[in-house]
């Protein structure tokens, strides 16, 4: 029904109702018929004049109440027009609702409702200040990151036998080696163990001492003889070390290293037995060098092998800290053979790298105190007499 049309049917309704009870009471003929006007009254939702409702009018009947009546009525019935007209017509638009919209959400979103955004209102307000981004950081792809290290591969054709060495050796090495060194560790002071370690350092020095000869180093090998004079008198046989104190550098040289520096600069890897990492070019190395070790000058068995076995000992204690890094490689035999090769590389080119500002070691594979197992640590070697 459309308003106009309920709005007629009030108005007659409630202009019946007044003369009803007067009727009731003085049983009298009903009034004459009244005569009916039109009255225009505007529709405000329209926009323009129509006609909405016809009232009708008694104009025999001046009674002052009824006519209140039917003014209140009227009144009424044009009140309930206007709110109809308000529910079922849409508010017309606003000059500003043409333009952009002020409540649309942020580019890249599609409402503000939180449904169809998977955005925190935090992270809304944050866009909508700064302005979207346009992705996430990539730091593989940063631009100002600098080159990265250009390390060269390990020479390893004989990777095959090298892993099942490998494999071996880590078997000795967690059923022997590591519980013997964590014992000492545990049970040995740290001072006491300090000083095996100067101890046996410092009977390597002679042999530093003629390699770096050897590779044209006189103030690096005058340096390793001072070091082994001085720890030896003020040093009580080497278990204290005053050659730190006096400034002197402590740089280990070996004839593998001589044979880099003389031009063998590339060599096979290989692991060997017990002792572990090497190359061809180090194994012929560690067989010239063993003969002119200190310890191995000791005649008596019984005092050369248990010096040696404790020289393994605090060699294995002293590389414990790398175990965790071990234990936790993806793959353990190319991470010790990569760190390995790296840092023999560096000992052997170390003072070209470090001139030339190419130096790409980490700091614990540039420390040139960081051990591995040295010939003269064996009980029998090729090179000893029958």
């Amino acid at each position: 029904m459309r308003p106009h049309a309920l709005t007629l049917a009030l108005g007659l309704t409630l202009a019946a109702l007044p003369a009803a009870p007067a009727f009731a009471q003085s049983g009298a003929d009903p009034a004459p018929a009244a005569e009916v006007q039109t009255v225009e009254l505007a529709d405000p939702g329209s926009g323009h004049d129509a006609p909405i409702a016809a009232v009708a009018a008694a104009p025999v009947q001046t009674d002052s109440a009824r006519a209140l009546a039917m003014a209140d009525s009227a009144a009424v019935a044009a009140g309930e027009s206007a709110a109809a007209a308000e529910q079922t017509e849409p508010a017309a638009p606003t000059p500003a609702a043409a333009g952009t919209d002020s409540n649309a959400p942020p580019p890249g979103t599609t409402g503000t409702t939180g449904t169809d955004d998977p955005r925190t209102d935090a992270e809304r307000d944050f866009d909508e200040i700064y302005g979207v981004q346009p992705q996430e950081y990539d730091p593989v792809a940063d631009p100002t990151l600098p080159a990265p290290a250009n390390v060269p591969g390990a020479y390893d054709p004989w990777e095959r036998y090298n892993r099942k060495m490998h494999r071996f050796n880590m078997a000795v090495d967690r059923g022997i080696a590591r519980p013997l060194a964590r014992a000492y560790s545990k049970v040995v002071p740290r001072p006491i163990r300090l000083g095996v370690s100067n101890f046996f350092n410092n009977l390597g020095q002679p042999v530093s001492a003629l390699n770096a000869l050897l590779q044209g180093k006189p103030k690096q090998a005058a340096q390793s003889l001072g070091r082994f004079a001085l720890n030896t008198t003020l040093g009580i046989g080497g278990i204290f070390d005053p050659a730190s104190d006096a400034k002197l550098p402590n740089r280990s040289e070996d004839f593998g290293q001589t044979l880099g520096v003389w031009g063998w600069k590339r060599s096979r890897y290989v692991e060997l037995p017990f002792f572990g990492p090497r190359t061809v070019r180090d194994s012929f190395g560690a067989l010239a060098d063993a003969p002119l070790s200190p310890l191995r000058q000791v005649e008596r068995d019984r005092i050369r092998i248990p010096l040696q076995g404790l020289q393994l000992v605090d060699v294995r204690a002293q590389l414990l800290p790398l175990d965790s890094l071990r234990d936790g490689a993806e793959d353990e035999y190319a991470l010790v053979r990569d760190s390995w090769m790296q840092r023999r590389d560096y000992q052997i080119f170390g003072d070209r790298m470090d001139k030339n500002g190419d130096s790409q070691l980490p700091e614990y594979l540039q420390d040139d105190s960081n051990p591995s197992v040295p010939a003269d640590a064996m009980p029998v070697m090729p090179t000893d007499g029958t």
